[in-house]
């Protein structure tokens, strides 16, 4: 017996199959007939969405799959014309002139685009009238006591700004008008307090600064990604960098709190911990890559992004960390052996002096024929005084040239040729050197105690780590 389902079931299955998801109408007065682009922010990039034939001064943009919250902004002959947004209303329509597109629109149907383009003009009369203001300011042929009135001026134009600001934010939090204003809105931070002994709490507005410094930023909310300005990247690195000391553990162990909040949206979620990676895959700062390893191990070496991330971004992500991971500061450094000028081998751990430089260079580079001067004489002048030693390993498999940069520049420190090796790994293996030439730093029981200085600031680092050593053995807590 053949069962069939009612009309009326059949029907409402086929209009859910053809329902749109998004349906934004525009009609630019002026406009002739062409083909013009939807496109959105994403982060520090742009993505193009959708396309629309304009016909009679209208088009339609819709679809079957739903538009993600944020700014978009429309694309003709490859020029981005103006931005509006996409928040909880999908559906709605837009009419402007090409004269003045954004003085001109019209938004039917959706208030958070009419809250948007009502603070684009009003931004637009208050930076008018400020105008004036601004040059005054602006004037250095004018004293202090000259430039007060503007200054007064300026100041309430700011006020007037702010205050309609707080307005569209407290009366209508949810649209994405209202977010774009609470991502750049600064937290006020209260004068320290006094502790009990009368004394002022030096560290209370930082750890307050810490503490809400996300009050206006909701870190699992994925429309902040798709903002014209790559708020959502901003915040992270002002928080990560400038908040807190540059250690790995520290920065670790808040990155670990903020991706928790992230999780609760997988966008968000992969966007944060994919950004960490990048923040920290060539940090300016020494030692920050460990980072990077720590990230890896625990969100892609545990599986933890395999919903999202595919396998040769997983395995480019591991070959990078596992390159770091052998030569994170702080680690015993691996030996090296290999064959010198005379073809004789030389090992790295042979040297007993405090001090071991490794030198990682190309014969041909360019710029390692810059520093290499300033190696020898900095070796020159104070090879005695801070004890120390450089076994310089050269990246090119030729002898003859080898040889002939030792006499070209007379180093007079152990030269090794690098793929003329004694050892299973591949030198590049166990000390990251990407680019030459590459510098480390082994102390005399060759743990790494820095890496990638440049020349010129071997004399400072080896003098602070000198006066830290010394520092550190007075107070008894040497090692």
């Amino acid at each position: 017996m053949k069962r069939f389902l009612p009309i009326a079931l059949i029907t409402v299955a086929v209009a859910a199959q053809s329902q749109n998801l998004y349906k934004i109408e525009f009609k630019i007065k002026g406009w002739k007939d062409t083909t013009v682009y939807l496109g959105n922010y994403y982060g520090e990039s742009t993505l193009l969405r959708d396309t629309a034939k304009v016909k009679n001064e209208q088009f339609v943009f819709d679809g079957k799959k739903p538009l993600a919250q944020g700014v978009y902004f429309l694309v003709l002959n490859k020029t981005k014309l103006f931005d509006f947004v996409v928040g909880q209303n999908a559906f709605f329509a837009m009419e402007t002139n090409a004269d003045d597109l954004v003085k001109n629109m019209v938004v039917k149907g959706d208030e958070d685009n009419k809250l948007f383009f009502e603070n684009l003009r009003f931004i637009g009369e208050r930076s008018r009238e400020a105008e004036p203001v601004i040059k005054v300011l602006q004037d250095s042929a004018l004293n202090d006591d000259q430039k007060k009135a503007a200054r007064d001026e300026f100041s309430k134009i700011n006020d007037k700004v702010m205050a309609y600001h707080n307005g569209i934010a407290e009366k209508y939090p949810a649209t994405i008008t209202a977010k774009l204003i609470k991502a750049t809105k600064q937290i006020e931070v209260p004068a320290p307090p006094k502790k009990a002994d009368g004394s002022i709490d030096s560290t209370f507005q930082l750890r307050y600064y810490r503490q809400h410094f996300f009050d206006y930023f909701d870190l699992a909310d994925d429309a902040l990604i798709r903002m014209p300005r790559s708020f959502y990247t901003e915040k992270m690195k002002e928080y990560l960098d400038k908040l807190f000391l540059p250690a790995p553990d520290t920065i670790t162990k808040e990155i670990v709190r903020l991706a928790a909040i992230a999780k609760k949206n997988p966008e968000t979620y992969k966007y944060f911990v994919y950004n960490c990676m990048v923040l920290y895959q060539q940090p300016e700062i020494m030692g920050l890559d460990e980072v990077f390893v720590n990230v890896y191990d625990k969100y892609f070496g545990s599986g933890e992004m395999d919903y999202w991330v595919s396998a040769p971004v997983k395995k480019n992500l591991k070959d990078h960390a596992d390159k770091i991971r052998s030569s994170m500061i702080g680690r015993t450094g691996a030996n090296l052996i290999m064959q010198d000028q005379n073809l004789q081998p030389r090992s790295m751990y042979d040297i007993k002096n405090k001090y071991t430089i490794l030198y990682i260079f190309d014969p041909d580079c360019g710029h390692c024929r810059e520093e290499t001067p300033k190696l020898v004489d900095f070796y020159n002048k104070s090879k005695v005084k801070y004890n120390f030693e450089v076994y310089a390993v050269a990246a090119d498999s030729s002898l003859a040239k080898m040889k002939g940069f030792i006499k070209e520049f007379k180093t007079p420190w152990i030269t090794v040729n690098g793929p003329r090796s004694y050892i299973k790994e591949h030198y590049s293996k166990l000390y990251h050197s990407e680019t030459t030439p590459t510098i480390y730093i082994l102390d005399d029981k060759k743990k790494i105690i820095a890496k990638k200085l440049p020349v010129k600031q071997l004399e400072d680092f080896l003098s602070k780590h000198e006066k830290f050593e010394h520092a550190k053995k007075a107070s008894g807590k040497g090692s």
